[in-house]
């Protein structure tokens, strides 16, 4: 099972940064869309950010004019840039990829990075 590679996370105070990384190993081609999740403790997974193939970016309200998402196709990798951070934000930050395989569409998932936002 092909598993992302993610990196990254750790703990700080309020109103720092992180930057996350995701990468896919660069033998899986045609990748389309990316996303970000996060699950803080005890909550479901939900989503935070995607960018598209064609670089259109979407955001939780909550993380809004905070976070950016970005991709470097040539790499297979995407970033997460975590900008003024909150305690609110803490969880497990999960990446996820797409590609489309026939009439089907593959998913990957990387292991999940700690983000501990201390206030």
């Amino acid at each position: 099972q092909v598993r992302l590679v993610e990196s990254g996370g750790g703990l700080v105070q309020a109103g720092e940064s992180l930057r996350l990384s995701c990468a896919a190993p660069e033998t899986i081609a045609g990748i389309h869309g990316m996303v970000w999740y996060r699950q803080a403790p005890g909550t479901q997974r939900t989503w935070v950010a995607s960018i598209t193939q064609a670089g259109e970016t979407n955001y939780e309200d909550s993380v809004k004019g905070r976070f950016t998402i970005s991709r470097d196709d040539a790499k297979n990798t995407m970033f997460l840039q975590m900008n003024r951070l909150k305690p609110e934000d803490s969880g497990v930050y999960y990446c996820n990829m797409q590609r489309s395989a026939g009439w089907s569409t593959l998913e990957y998932w990387g292991q999940g990075l700690r983000v501990t936002v201390s206030s």
